[in-house]
């Protein structure tokens, strides 16, 4: 089994791009995610790991998200290699995501970097196409 959950902050805005030969649309970012434990001198530090999105996720990624923005990713760790300029192998560890949440303030659809301040729990759902959930349960 190959699933990878976190939760953190963007450490720069994404980056879109699309592919050249199928014209899929690929987002770009890197999550920091804080340590549970301090470090010896007890500071609490972070890893920062790369997440690959691919087609609407992507799109909404690079439209909703902006640098310090919270999300939450899941998906699958791959690891691959290339050859830089100076003929070196290079190797690449990331998160390749089938699920990214938005957590937090999020950037509004028009491009604004102004951060939208959710009226309800109701609308914060809406927007990420999910739904409150009923608590009465006849049992």
């Amino acid at each position: 089994m190959n699933r990878a959950v976190i939760i953190g902050n963007l450490t720069r805005d994404p980056e879109l791009r699309t592919t050249r030969e199928t014209g899929l649309s690929v987002c770009s970012f890197t999550v920091a995610v804080s340590r549970r434990a301090a470090n010896q001198n007890g500071e609490r530090t972070a890893d920062f790991i790369p997440v690959v999105a691919w087609r609407g996720t992507a799109e909404n990624c690079a439209k909703y998200l902006q640098k310090g923005s919270q999300v939450a990713v899941a998906g699958a760790i791959q690891t691959r290699s290339y050859e830089d300029d100076m003929g070196a192998r290079r190797y690449v560890t990331e998160i390749i995501a089938d699920e990214v949440k938005f957590i937090g303030r999020i950037r509004e659809a028009q491009g604004s970097k102004a951060n939208k301040d959710w009226q309800s729990e109701a609308e914060y759902l809406e927007a990420q196409g999910r739904q409150e959930v009923d608590d009465d349960f006849p049992f």
